[in-house]
């Protein structure tokens, strides 16, 4: 069955398989976390009663989890996938929902009712989200065609429970509860008519002079916590075994060369004409010559093919050495360089580094720094690290701990954020010399670009002004910018905002008038608003009410500790 599945969904639908493969996992993982006394014969198997379920039966959590699978991804489809545990809750919850379906005698779902859920359903949605009879039809096609595989008796059994279970969803939840309070609140956030303007103050151009004095440098940095901290440092040496040196050492075939060409055809592509003028019009390709194309980039494969010859033998010597250091027993220090020293070979000193900066003797490559950190006194050699150039070993020496550095060693990182601090206090303090310009000018009947200029040469800022047509939260502009929205949480019409800082400028918006809607219950606004205030906490009270069943349920069988 699972078989057909992987086939099946790979190819029609991969956001399925991918979930109904989580599920496989978390019914495994499930498993073993509930099975007792493995590898022990005295310890009896206890049930885990659960609605109707014995989750210490492989056969029921599979069940349990397959049917929840099969039915999220049909409800998701290729719009979305649940993790593992997601797919668990979803399982409990239906599991319980179903319990009481059974309870309160909800019947299975008719033929109309079944033809409603398949075409709600999300996996058998087309491009403009609609239902898909196509899709739905190759799904069904695909079904009869692996008749050891899942059925469309289980299909149409899930899509039944699903059918019931949202029935007593329905029951639960109720017709909702809204105070009239939310909804006005919700339609006047929604559809207030803002008539705004903004005024932007460059930052990135703003750039006063900032001196400072060894006295100021000294408490911005001690008043700076752990931000010039420096971060644990390992002290190493290394064993190089570079790839370059080994390259005279291999010869190769032209068969192998040619073969090497024909396995990686991508990695040689061959050159551009050098006679062909730039900008000259293209021409037709002729057909395509395996044999010229090899011989134009023959060198350049031969030369990759030993470059990778000798990296592997670069990589085995080390490992060799990293073998024999292990069946000497060399576990110290001085007994790894008198081993490595026997051996001819030569240990190189690396400078401290930390885990984020590993030093360019390893090419920087963090997952050798990170490696070099995982060694200690009980473990002071690394296995073979392979690098671009070939192969190292590194011999742990110490590990600095984290430490607050002298002035002296982070001055100039001290100086240069504190010139920024600076900076932006400055730009902050001129902000609001700004406001102040713009709330006169504004209230004086000067359009928004006026007050704009008359603020800059106040503050000493760069500001533009900008108009933005009227517009409601329900039908604001796409590229409307989100600290204007912002700001509508904090002002009234007439008011002028505080200045909004980001990277680049420094943000006023104004509001010249502010229109309330209609907020009768006769608005259709009003009354599409209160339908989905009332469906949300409808669904958010039923949801848990469910969750707390299943909660209750899982502490019945839950073991008792020991």
């Amino acid at each position: 069955m699972i078989t057909w599945i992987q086939k099946y969904f790979q190819h029609h639908f991969r956001a399925i398989f991918g979930v109904l493969l989580a599920v496989i996992i978390v019914s495994f993982v499930f498993t073993i976390g509930a099975a007792p006394g493995i590898g022990r014969a005295d310890r009896q198997v206890i049930d885990r009663e659960f609605f109707g379920y014995n989750l210490s039966l492989q056969t029921d959590q599979q069940r349990l989890m397959g049917d929840a699978g099969l039915s999220a991804n049909l409800r998701v489809g290729a719009f979305g996938q649940l993790d593992g545990s997601q797919i668990q809750n979803y399982a409990f919850q239906r599991a319980a929902t179903l319990h009481l379906a059974d309870q309160w005698h909800v019947p299975p779902a008719s033929n109309e009712e079944l033809k409603k859920q398949i075409e709600s359903l999300r996996m058998f949605a087309g491009q403009d989200g609609k239902f898909d009879a196509k899709s739905y039809a190759t799904f069904r096609d695909n079904l009869k065609a692996n008749p050891r595989g899942l059925s469309e008796a289980d299909v149409r059994r899930v899509l039944s429970d699903d059918v019931r279970a949202d029935k007593v969803q329905a029951l639960l939840a109720g017709p909702g509860y809204v105070l009239s309070a939310e909804i006005k609140n919700q339609v006047e956030r929604a559809d207030t008519t803002w008539t705004l303007a903004t005024a932007s103050a460059d930052y990135a151009g703003f750039k006063p002079e900032v001196k400072s004095t060894d006295a100021e440098l000294t408490k911005f940095f001690e008043q700076s916590g752990g931000r010039y901290d420096i971060p644990p440092r390992v002290v190493a040496s290394y064993v190089d075994f570079p790839a370059l040196p080994l390259i005279a050492t291999i010869t190769v075939t032209e068969a192998e060369v040619r073969a090497f060409y024909d396995a990686n055809p991508a990695r040689f592509p061959k050159p551009a004409d050098a006679a062909k003028p730039a900008g000259a019009a293209p021409t037709v390709t002729p057909p395509a010559d395996a044999a010229a194309d090899y011989a134009a980039v023959r060198a350049q494969v031969e030369s990759t093919l030993k470059l990778e010859r000798a990296q592997k033998l670069a990589i085995k010597a080390a490992s060799d050495l990293s073998l024999a250091l292990f069946e000497a027993k060399a576990k110290t220090i001085p007994a790894v360089e008198a081993f490595i020293a026997t051996r001819k070979l030569t240990l190189k000193n690396l400078p401290p580094f930390s885990r984020e900066a590993a030093p360019l003797e390893l090419s920087g490559s963090p997952e050798i720094a990170s490696e070099a950190f995982r060694l200690n006194k009980d473990r002071v050699v690394s296995d073979a690290l392979t690098t671009p150039t070939g192969a190292v070993i590194l011999l742990w020496r110490e590990t600095q701990a984290t430490r607050k550095p002298l002035i002296a060693e982070v001055r100039a990182s001290v100086a240069s954020d504190y010139v920024e601090s600076e900076r932006r206090k400055r730009f902050v303090d001129a902000g609001k010399v700004a406001k102040s310009q713009l709330e006169t000018r504004l209230k004086a009947g000067d359009t928004i670009e006026k007050a704009a200029t008359a603020a800059a040469a106040a503050s000493g800022l760069k500001i533009q002004g900008k108009a933005l047509a009227p517009f409601t939260l329900r039908t604001r502009p796409q590229d409307l910018d989100y600290t204007v929205l912002g700001a509508l949480e904090r002002i009234e019409k007439g008011q002028v905002s505080d200045m909004a800082i980001g990277a680049e400028s420094g943000l006023f918006v104004y509001a010249s008038d502010k229109k309330a809607p209609n907020l009768s219950d006769t608005n259709p606004q009003y009354v599409e608003t209160r339908k989905q205030i009332a469906s949300y906490n409808g669904r958010f009270g039923a949801s848990a009410f469910i969750s707390e069943m299943v909660e209750q349920e899982l502490k019945k069988s839950e073991p008792k500790a020991q």
